[in-house]
């Protein structure tokens, strides 16, 4: 099996070569990843200039390149290298990709990237809370998602966030909750005025979603879908009128 890994927070990030080695044990890995951090960059693609990717030393020995575009340009460039692959891999992402995180995570959007060219995706991100990373516990829950994943009929897209002390793998949701936003001003060491845009969850996790089973001590598998068309709205739109929605 030939694995093709990338991630949103750079080509040296310790998260990236956790989940080399686990992934060591399914097949051959290479790595594509941003020459720097590209964290919350969704799925921004390059058009506007030329993208060159490089060969770098990694720890381990893994054969890696480091790329000057987004995660979802790497993964693209590493398909393009390779010829294509049996699997694709992102992360570990340095925090949890969890609810409506998903819309602005790169490292979400570079398994996405790889489902819309035709491979097999799974995102993973661990919560951090400001510790050093640590992965020694969940990497035997990681190779048991990909063995899970990997064997018979299962989903093309999955997101999975890894809890600090993990029991267990838990099928979930996806958590939509209401958050607070508000741009917070502040002033840099010169006087400058800057600005920080924070979000705050305003409702507890539903039973089932991703966020209760970081609660729970769960490792979470979300299976997504690349149409984000809203079809309880489309049905009713269509129904003529006076007629019931079923």
């Amino acid at each position: 099996m030939r694995i093709l890994i990338s991630n949103d927070d750079g080509i040296f990030s310790p998260g990236l070569i956790a989940l080399a080695e686990v992934a060591a044990q399914f097949g051959e890995v290479v790595i594509f990843a941003p020459d720097f951090e590209q964290s919350a960059v969704g799925h921004a693609i390059t058009i506007t200039r030329p993208l060159q990717y490089h060969r770098v030393k990694m720890m381990k020995g893994f054969e890696a390149y480091r790329v000057n575009g987004t995660p979802a340009d790497c993964v693209a460039m590493g398909l393009y290298h390779l010829g294509g692959a049996d699997l694709v891999l992102t992360g570990i992402n340095l925090g949890s990709n969890l609810g409506s995180d998903i819309w602005h995570s790169g490292t979400v959007a570079a398994a996405k990237q790889g489902v819309i060219l035709g491979v097999q995706s799974i995102a993973f991100s661990q919560i951090i809370n400001g510790a050093e990373p640590d992965y020694e516990k969940q990497q035997p829950y990681i190779a048991e998602v990909i063995q899970t994943l990997i064997t018979g009929d299962q989903p093309r897209l999955v997101n999975v966030n890894l809890p600090k002390n993990p029991t267990g793998l838990h099928w979930t949701h996806q958590s939509v909750r209401h958050y607070n936003g508000k741009v917070v001003e502040g002033q840099d060491p010169n006087g400058r005025k800057h600005f920080w845009f924070s979000a705050t969850p305003l409702t507890n996790p539903d039973e089932g979603s991703d966020r209760w089973a970081m609660d729970h001590d769960l490792v979470s598998l979300t299976p997504l879908r690349l149409s984000i068309t809203d079809e309880t709205w489309l049905q009713r739109l269509s129904q003529p009128a006076g007629e019931p929605v079923l």
